[in-house]
């Protein structure tokens, strides 16, 4: 009879201990309901959604590693640690939304990390140059600025980090003038990590796509630059400057650039980039942020002006546009490339415009200490895509109308 006893308060305090383990479990997660709108009278495809995790749940977003939105299925998501301090910032994923539309999301949340992958539809890296061609993956690298800049730039397998979306492909240069260069594809696909920009002709005839613009001296596809007499200028005298893959999908990638002790037009600078790309989008987000500058200070960004067959508009508004023909490697002037390229940069972060001999600009200012603008691109390759100058300005100006009308998000 004892035993039976012993074995019951056993059996007993096993159940006791289950239930107040799941118990202790339910109250270390929780959920909530995310509200979209589109405030278009068009319905929108892979509108990004972000939610603040520490906004929507307060200290108990420390305790969070994974989770899950739905809207009568699932959808494919992520949480990104955007500080480095283990411990999720953001919850973003992409929806479709129909037109003057509001569509709920119920997103759960655990404290139990998800053993659940979704398909990626973007991607972004970084891989150490290696003399035994291994060429490992790295999240993050900081230079001195002493080194020269060819240094940086070759230590990098692929010269920077790389990110991609399907429809198109971007890398940052590891060196003073980061650069934004630009990959096409013929057809919607995740390519870059197999031919880092590095397309042989096999690849080509294959359908992976390849690098599609020469930059030279010029601002490329929006790349960041000072302004100094006129001129945009790069940016040398740093004490050191870094790269991080902040985020790499399933959904969205974040690609950080830091210059630590940027001397500036008499000031020292410490900046942050921020790029941004979605899935199933051809455009990037840029936020800088440059503590140490106010508004007297300016930068500038914009497009270039294509090789051959160039053209393109500038804007009072700050929309830039360009379409026509180069060659991006010299050492193949057979391989001639069609491209589009576009920068918005939004009031109030609009100074002025400009054109030159190589771009056409738009002049930056900051605005407590932040900058921000967005670029976008096209490839004549794609299939599906733009083949004519006057389909790409009518997309960029359409692409401008949905930047300045967002869908809204509430939770």
């Amino acid at each position: 009879m004892r035993d039976l006893i012993l074995i019951a308060m056993l059996a007993t305090a096993g159940m006791t201990g289950a239930a107040g383990t799941h118990a202790a479990m339910a109250a270390r997660n929780t959920s909530f309901t995310v509200r979209v709108t589109n405030p278009s009278a068009l319905p929108r495809r892979d509108v990004p959604v972000v939610i603040d995790l520490h906004k929507a749940l307060g200290a108990k977003a420390a305790t969070i590693q994974s989770a899950i939105v739905t809207a009568g299925s699932e959808v494919a998501s992520q949480l990104d640690d955007l500080d480095g301090d283990l411990v999720p910032d953001e919850l973003a994923f992409v929806c479709d939304m129909p037109a003057k539309a509001t569509v709920a999301f119920r997103v759960e949340c655990s404290a139990m990390l998800a053993q659940k992958k979704y398909a990626p539809r973007v991607f972004a890296f970084m891989k150490v140059w290696d003399r035994k061609y291994r060429y490992p993956y790295i999240n993050a690298i900081e230079y001195q600025g002493r080194n020269a800049p060819l240094a940086t730039y070759d230590a990098i397998y692929g010269h920077g980090a790389q990110w991609e979306s399907e429809l198109v492909g971007f890398r940052v240069y590891m060196d003073h003038r980061q650069s934004i260069d630009i990959y096409g594809k013929p057809r919607p696909a995740l390519t870059l990590d197999r031919t880092n920009f590095y397309s042989t002709r096999e690849d080509m005839a294959a359908g992976l796509g390849c690098d599609i613009l020469f930059a030279g001296a010029s601002v490329g596809a929006g790349s960041f630059r000072g302004y100094v007499d006129g001129k945009p200028t790069y940016v040398d005298s740093v004490e050191a400057r870094g790269q991080r893959v902040i985020a790499s999908g399933p959904v969205r990638t974040i690609v950080e650039v830091t210059d630590r002790n940027w001397f500036y037009e008499e000031r020292t600078l410490q900046m942050r980039q921020l790029y941004t790309t979605w899935a199933g989008h051809r455009d990037v987000q840029v936020d800088v942020t440059l503590r140490g500058a106010d508004a007297a200070l300016l930068f500038c960004t914009g497009v270039q002006k294509l090789e051959r067959d160039n053209e393109g508009f500038l804007q009072p508004d700050g929309l830039a546009g360009a379409w026509g023909l180069n060659v991006p490697d010299k050492a193949a002037e057979d391989l001639v490339e069609g491209v589009g390229l576009g920068v918005y940069a939004p009031e109030p972060f609009l100074s002025s415009t400009k054109t030159d001999d190589l771009n056409y600009l738009t002049i930056l200012r900051p605005v407590d200490g932040h900058i921000r603008y967005h670029l976008a691109i096209c490839a004549l390759m794609e299939e599906t895509g733009f083949h004519t100058r006057s389909e790409w300005f009518h997309w960029l100006r359409q692409w401008r109308a949905q930047l300045d009308t967002p869908c809204t998000v509430k939770y």
